[in-house]
């Protein structure tokens, strides 16, 4: 298909862009929250991706929809869609949604095995569950379900969805989840079922909004330089050009907070510094996930394109640490 003289230019710009120093690359950004994703093509359209790197190095994306939507890569820049993760749906997905389908999914590969944990909603609802599936290969329909790990209901004073694993340096496990209500909260998990940790049911507050708009949501946890990064989607998703999604991060030197923005706020109390927002035609950027890669970290997220209607695409970033907060470029 023949492109237009302005589509090659923006092409060859965008390409000329990556392959300049990160430093050099930081210096034409237009704010430390706009940078453009990276050049991505083949089936981009998904939300709230999460992707892996194989030991064989193919790319495995899983994003929300479905029986858990999948992607593949082999280079992380031409995608082609996939089978859900999931051929047959589990039956207890119905106690929490009528669809039913399953989000925000976090993949990840610990102990000799593939582990997903994911929600499942209706949205708006606090009747929410935080599922778990392990596999061998982390393939479509290889997945085996574990059942329900998290729940929530009506009456409780936080959401079961968008949960993250992190595995710490000392070995513990702990799961990150939540959105609106008081904010995103974390429990220790036991590393032998990838359940909640009998011995200790604490549930801690990480992050909240405790006055205007409670949104934050879709929590993810990284250690680089000896701290603590809770990254975090704000505001409104899902509204196409009308969404107000960003996404923010603050840093706290134990696993469990105080985590504060770069200004000292704490995340508790309606901080974060801004990592991605909405400039140009990305429009609501969120629902994020950090690899860590051969060549660094990269953010994997989704936004509305406004040249395309509002259409959730695939957007993915390099960052650079070097002035100990996360960059996106």
């Amino acid at each position: 298909m023949s492109r237009s003289p302005r589509t090659s230019r923006t092409l060859r710009r965008r390409t000329a862009l990556l392959a300049l120093p990160a430093a050099a690359l930081l210096a034409l950004v237009p704010g430390t929250a706009s940078a453009y994703p990276g050049r991505v093509a083949g089936d981009v359209v998904t939300h709230d991706p999460s992707m892996i790197r194989t030991s064989s190095g193919q790319y495995l994306l899983y994003a929300t929809g479905g029986g858990i939507t999948s992607k593949t890569s082999g280079d992380r820049t031409t995608f082609s869609n996939g089978a859900d993760a999931f051929s047959s749906r589990p039956g207890w997905w119905r106690n929490y949604s009528s669809v039913p389908e399953a989000w925000a999914p976090d993949i990840s590969y610990h102990g000799g095995k593939y582990l997903m944990y994911y929600s499942v909603s209706t949205f708006g609802s606090k009747t929410s569950a935080i599922g778990l599936a392990t596999s061998s290969t982390g393939r479509p329909g290889s997945w085996t379900d574990q059942g329900t790990v998290h729940t929530s209901n009506s009456s409780s004073d936080f959401n079961a969805i968008d949960p993250n694993l992190f595995v710490n340096d000392d070995g513990k496990w702990w799961l990150s989840f939540g959105s609106w209500s008081t904010g995103i909260k974390m429990i220790r998990i036991d590393p032998s079922t990838g359940k909640p940790l009998a011995s200790d049911t604490t549930r801690y507050s990480l992050a909240s909004r405790p006055t205007g708009t409670k949104a934050v949501e879709a929590p993810f946890i990284v250690k680089r330089g000896g701290y603590y990064y809770l990254f975090a989607s704000y505001d409104t998703c899902c509204n196409g050009t009308s969404s107000t999604y960003k996404v923010k991060v603050g840093r706290a030197s134990g696993v469990t907070g105080p985590y504060r923005d770069k200004n000292g706020v704490d995340l508790m109390n309606n901080g974060g510094t801004p990592v991605l927002e909405s400039h140009g035609n990305v429009i609501g950027p969120g629902g994020q996930s950090i690899l860590k890669d051969t060549d660094g970290d990269v953010i994997v997220y989704h936004y509305y394109d406004r040249n395309a209607n509002g259409t959730p695409k695939l957007g993915i970033n390099r960052l650079n640490w070097s002035s100990g907060w996360p960059v996106a470029y």
